[in-house]
């Protein structure tokens, strides 16, 4: 296990959190921060592309690692990865886009 790996088991484990929360923790953090560096609306696509960004670029590391190993890719656990990831941000960004919800 990697450096970042190792990171993120110890993330978990110190917040009392799954993986898979961990994931929506991160999305949300990167979309609310993406709009605020960037000054743009949660209704502008480029913070929900930045969690698409995050997402993909951790599940590459992911795959990487998982190479590195010797051990085959678990395609649908990265996938299931990618969409808690993305899911709440997206919803928000709809939301915001689509809807008087979130102004």
């Amino acid at each position: 296990m990697d450096g970042f790996q190792q990171a993120k088991v110890a993330v978990a484990a110190a917040l009392g959190l799954p993986k898979d929360a961990l994931h929506i923790y991160v999305g949300l953090a990167v979309f609310l921060l993406a709009a605020a560096l960037l000054r743009r609306p949660l209704r502008d696509w480029r913070p929900l592309a930045a969690v698409l960004a995050a997402a993909l670029a951790g599940e590459t590391w992911d795959l990487i690692d998982t190479w590195r190993t010797g051990e085959a890719p678990a395609w649908g656990r990265n996938w299931h990865d990618v969409w808690n990831t993305c899911f709440w941000p997206a919803v928000l960004f709809l939301c915001a886009r689509y809807t008087r919800l979130v102004r």
